[in-house]
């Protein structure tokens, strides 16, 4: 993939989970329509008498939660794999999932937890959605853009 510079539109970020075991297949989610990161950093904070009442800081954890949304497309091998979680618990939630950045950078998340939030429900004219979280369980492998 050549690097890309530049704006980009949020569709050409990309997701994927591992449908089956190690070395496992990874698998598109498809018609998923949205997401959003959160980055959880833990900071320790301090006040020593040298810094005269001025708080010294250090970033000591971190985490990341992706929430996605979109539409429950039933025969999508991603899209009902993660379906397929809503009932779990445990390890089995475990899961490795993969996000593509636009330049071409790879976030691959070992054993993620992956938290199904909606699935199938709403209103008799709406499409049924598909809406969960990916929520790191130690630290991603981070692979640069060619």
């Amino acid at each position: 993939m050549a690097k890309t510079t530049g704006v980009y539109p949020c569709y050409e970020n990309q997701f994927q989970v591992k449908t089956t075991g190690s070395p496992g297949t990874y698998a598109d989610i498809a018609n998923m329509t949205s997401f959003s990161v959160a980055f959880d950093n833990g900071v320790q904070e301090w006040n020593s008498f040298d810094q005269q009442g001025w708080t010294s800081r250090l970033a000591t954890t971190k985490g990341i939660t992706i929430t996605a949304s979109g539409k429950r497309t039933v025969g999508d091998p991603g899209n009902d794999y993660i379906a397929g979680l809503a009932m779990k618990n445990g390890r089995d939630l475990y899961t490795d999932f993969k996000w593509t950045f636009p330049d071409g950078t790879t976030v691959e998340f070992t054993n993620a937890v992956i938290n199904v939030t909606s699935n199938g429900s709403g209103e008799t004219g709406d499409v049924a959605p598909l809406e969960f979280e990916v929520m790191s369980n130690g630290k991603p492998k981070v692979t640069p853009a060619a």
